[in-house]
């Protein structure tokens, strides 16, 4: 019987054409009898040109496209597409570094693979998926994981059941679904840390600020930092490392506040220089001392998760960096991130620039950030670009 078709209707093609990876549910004229969510279909223009193979969901996001050629999506397909993947990692530093042994191994559309998210920590994969094609394919991907690790890993994970239920309505419950695990040291810059794999956030770590933590270790030096939104003291560490006078990490969670202490004592930092404190990071900046830090990092979570809730966003980053600029002390330095899909880069400058009018302070931009190498962006999805920060100095 073939593949399911799904027809465009006239003049939706552009998109597909131009080898973005959705296609909106607004796009499509016709579905084949009986398709369903998961199903790997091949979609055609309204003349009946075939364009791309992708998975369906009934929901905004309609399909999303894993090849726009077509051939036989077998195990061999998926072992080629992980396996270059593999390669990228390799040709990054990464596979086998004996000061960084935790990696994002699979990035979603960056990796032509939507919807899917494999982590590396050490001797353990966690697998995320984002769509109910790629959670059909989950032990076919695990088994491809340990051929390319020769069995060297320990297991892999499936942290799938948030994600799932968000995106698609799947319920599902995390798992092991080879081999098994408990909580790990991760290795990143020689940086030590406990990883909770099964309770932390994501995947366990925020893999995308590695070489935003070393930079920030750079600047730290000789500093009184203020880590915001801190989770497990990624942040933290790297500049307690360096050498910064002390650091305070603030996070709402009390569980990740524990975890960044542990995490400074795990890196034989003397634990006087580092304090964690459970508190809600605009109450906490709102009352401290102005200039009783120089340097402040925010890292908050993603604001906007669509389009209808991006003024919002962009309201509350600057709302936040001014109370930043404002607090920090004189030649201060601010290093500011978004992490939300749907503000561009273009709007969240526009946002620190606005913060920047209103604190009254000077402002100098000495560097801009993004996510690192093993989180490629897909040149023709400008989405896949979703983490954006700035080095500021602050007179």
């Amino acid at each position: 019987m073939g593949l399911p078709k799904i027809i465009l209707k006239p003049g939706k093609d552009m998109p597909v054409l131009r080898f973005h990876p959705w296609i909106f549910s607004g796009a499509i004229d016709a579905v084949s009898e009986n398709i369903k969510d998961g199903d790997i279909a091949e979609v055609f223009s309204s003349r009946g040109k075939y364009l791309a193979t992708g998975h369906f969901q009934d929901s905004s996001i309609a399909v999303k496209i894993i090849t726009f050629k077509q051939q036989e999506i077998d195990r061999n397909f998926w072992y080629s597409r992980i396996a270059a993947a593999f390669e990228l990692r390799k040709q990054l530093g990464l596979v086998g570094n004996p000061g960084t042994n935790c990696y994002r191994l699979v990035h979603n559309e960056g990796d032509s693979l939507p919807g899917l998210i494999i982590d590396i920590y050490d001797k353990t994969a966690v697998i995320q998926v984002h769509s109910a094609g790629m959670y059909l394919q989950r032990d076919t991907l695990a088994d491809i994981l340990l051929q390319l690790y020769d069995n060297k890993l320990g297991g892999v994970f499936n942290k799938s059941a948030e994600s799932l239920l968000k995106n698609t309505g799947v319920q599902t419950d995390n798992g092991w679904l080879r081999g098994s695990g408990s909580n790990c040291i991760a290795l990143e810059n020689g940086c030590r840390f406990a990883i909770d794999i099964e309770g932390g956030q994501k995947t366990g770590f925020f893999l995308d600020q590695r070489e935003n933590r070393a930079k920030a270790g750079t600047y730290g030096k000789g500093r009184k930092v203020l880590n915001m939104f801190s989770y497990t003291g990624g942040f933290s560490v790297y500049t307690l490392k360096a050498g910064a006078e002390f650091v305070h990490s603030v996070d709402s969670s009390a569980p990740a506040c524990k975890l960044a202490e542990e995490n400074v004592v795990l890196n034989g930092i003397n634990s006087n220089r580092h304090k964690a404190i459970a508190a809600d990071a605009r109450q906490y900046l709102e009352n401290i001392e102005t200039g009783a830090y120089d340097m402040i990092i925010l890292d908050p979570p993603a604001y906007a998760k669509n389009t209808a809730s991006r003024h919002n966003a962009i309201k509350g980053y600057t709302a936040l960096n001014v109370a930043a600029m404002r607090k920090i002390a004189s030649n201060g330095i601010l290093f500011t991130f978004s992490c939300s899909q749907v503000v561009s880069r273009e709007q969240f400058n526009a946002a620190v620039a606005a913060s920047a009018i209103e604190s009254g302070r000077r402002v100098q931009v000495l560097e801009q950030l993004g996510q690192s190498g093993d989180h490629p962006i897909n040149i023709f999805q400008p989405e896949s670009e979703y983490l954006k920060g700035l080095v500021l100095r602050v007179e």
